[in-house]
């Protein structure tokens, strides 16, 4: 028999297996010696009391010994099967790569980038010199923008698909358990390039086909169909189905559809800094503490305020984490945030970002690249204040509010270097006058937030694509290009790794359909 209960658990408590299984056996009001065994369904960390405890559901299995957790996937050998071709090794071109195995088919991933191997030296020279190669960064390569900047596993799309089959893909691809349970799951910048690496293995061990430093140029198409992609080498793919997996920064396959005068659209997103705090203050404020339990984690904070009706809201907060460059061509600067596996680097960053919508840039109305356009250009305007070289302008949060120059910076986890700057130089209008009016509202929220130890390192302006590509609800596929298949978050469809991921699994799902 199995019964799954809640519990309250102190936080020096919860990895006391002997413990739980008491805590159990007393609240079902039996033996302990009947409970043979447990699993944890889900871990979050409740911080609104007094005192900080976790809060577990655990099945407990009483008389019976408790079943396997994972059930390998048997995935075929499609050497032989008709192809799919793949553009993009993002999470969503991964996914999409691993259920066309299953579902017979064979997948040809095409990646503009590198291995993740070789891909790490570029990012390398991206932090120590400035210098961007414009096909391998912190957004393109094989595992995509997550690879190498953070690996967060929470998402808001279980009616998008099966969360828990993708967090168990990872599992079978060495990430641990704990991502299946916990509240907020993470791997760790340190560990996802290994499991990439493995979901890599799986697809050529089974027949795929998977080609690095090969960038789209073309999709090559016949009468309405799509036929397959060209290269920039000029070498040719041929297949009837195209999952166009690219990332939201692939502005070149946006180009290519305006050029080709297929649709597309401009979409909403949001637009910003990264605000880097001590982690100590976050700790103190989240834990009601002066000094961290060693039983707890670097504390989360997640902050939204409306200024005028325009949403404000942190975004990607990375605990224990580093704010990174995140320019995918030279002459711009974008930042984002990652934390490793342990996240115990003494700085807290989130993205702090203010809704764009569509009437804020009056142009979209007959050009759908005005939204991008505007994007870029307040990442052009952040690396000409910086001063080149990815050094990021930033500026203390009070300061900031109060209309102030910046005498110095704190010292910060932003390896290209920061330059003082007042940043209303930098950000569009309405972005600057709505993070002005949110972050004291953010400091009435939490505590020691709103102070001028944090600082705002700008832009953060990735946070999704500012174009969708068009798709049939049903289908999948471009309402003018039969067997082509928008996807992820570069198409508009997802917003982090595992939405990305179910996307993925939905356009080879929707191929066999």
């Amino acid at each position: 028999m199995q019964q799954e209960l809640e519990l309250s658990v102190l936080p020096e408590r919860i990895s006391d297996e002997t413990h739980l299984l008491q805590a159990g056996a007393a609240k079902l009001n039996i033996a302990v010696e009947r409970v043979k065994g447990l699993k944890i369904r889900k871990r979050s960390i409740d911080a609104r009391g007094k005192r900080v405890v976790f809060r577990v559901r655990i099945i407990f299995y009483i008389d019976e010994l408790p079943a396997p957790d994972i059930s390998p996937v048997n995935y075929a050998n499609v050497a032989a099967a008709p192809p799919v071709i793949i553009v993009g090794a993002g999470p969503a071109g991964l996914f999409a790569a691993l259920r066309c195995l299953e579902k017979g088919l064979r997948p040809i991933v095409v990646e503009r980038g590198k291995s993740v191997q070789e891909r790490r030296r570029d990012l390398a020279v991206l932090n120590r010199d400035g210098v961007v190669n414009s096909d391998s960064n912190y957004c393109f390569g094989e595992g995509g923008a997550g690879t190498y900047s953070d690996g967060k596993l929470y998402t808001r799309s279980n009616k998008r698909g099966d969360v828990q089959q993708v967090l168990a893909v990872f599992v079978a691809h060495g990430a641990t358990e704990d991502i299946l349970v916990d509240a907020r799951p993470h791997i760790g910048t340190n560990k996802l390039p290994h499991i990439i690496q493995n979901i890599r293995h799986t697809i050529l061990d089974h027949g795929g086909e998977i080609y690095f430093n090969s960038r789209v140029t073309d999709v090559l198409q016949k009468a309405g169909s799509v036929t397959g992609v060209e290269l920039a080498s000029g070498e040719q793919l041929l297949a009837n189905h195209v999952i166009l997996a690219t990332g939201h920064s692939a502005r070149d396959i946006f180009e290519l559809f305006h050029r080709k005068r297929w649709l597309v659209e401009p979409k909403p997103f949001a637009l910003g800094v990264r605000i880097e705090h001590p982690q100590e203050i976050i700790d103190q404020a989240q834990y009601h503490c002066l000094v961290r339990s060693e039983h707890l984690p670097p504390a989360y904070y997640s902050l939204v305020d409306q200024v005028e009706d325009r949403g404000v809201f942190s975004f990607c907060m990375c605990p224990g984490g580093v704010i990174a460059p995140c320019a995918t061509d030279k002459g711009e600067v974008v930042v984002n945030g990652w934390s490793p596996s342990k996240r115990n680097n003494p700085y807290a960053n989130s993205g702090t970002v203010v809704q764009v919508n569509l009437e804020d840039i009056p142009q979209v109305a007959r050009y759908p690249f005005a939204l991008m356009d505007f994007q870029h250009e307040v990442e052009e305007r952040a690396y000409v204040l910086g001063g080149g070289n990815l050094v990021a302008p930033a500026q203390r949060m009070v300061d900031f509010v109060e209309g102030k120059l910046s005498n110095s910076l704190p010292v910060n986890s932003y390896k290209p270097g920061t330059k003082s700057v007042p940043l209303v130089d930098v950000l569009p209008a309405f972005i600057h006058d709505a993070l002005r009016k949110a972050l004291p509202l953010f400091g009435k929220k939490m505590k020691g937030y709103y102070t001028n130890e944090a600082v705002l390192v700008g832009v953060e302006s990735r946070t999704s694509s500012p174009i969708r590509i068009p798709r049939d609800r049903v289908t999948l596929q471009h309402p003018q290009m039969s067997g082509l298949y928008p996807c992820g978050e570069g198409a508009g469809y997802a917003g982090g790794i595992v939405s990305a991921a179910i996307d993925g699994i939905n356009c080879a799902d929707a191929i066999t359909r």
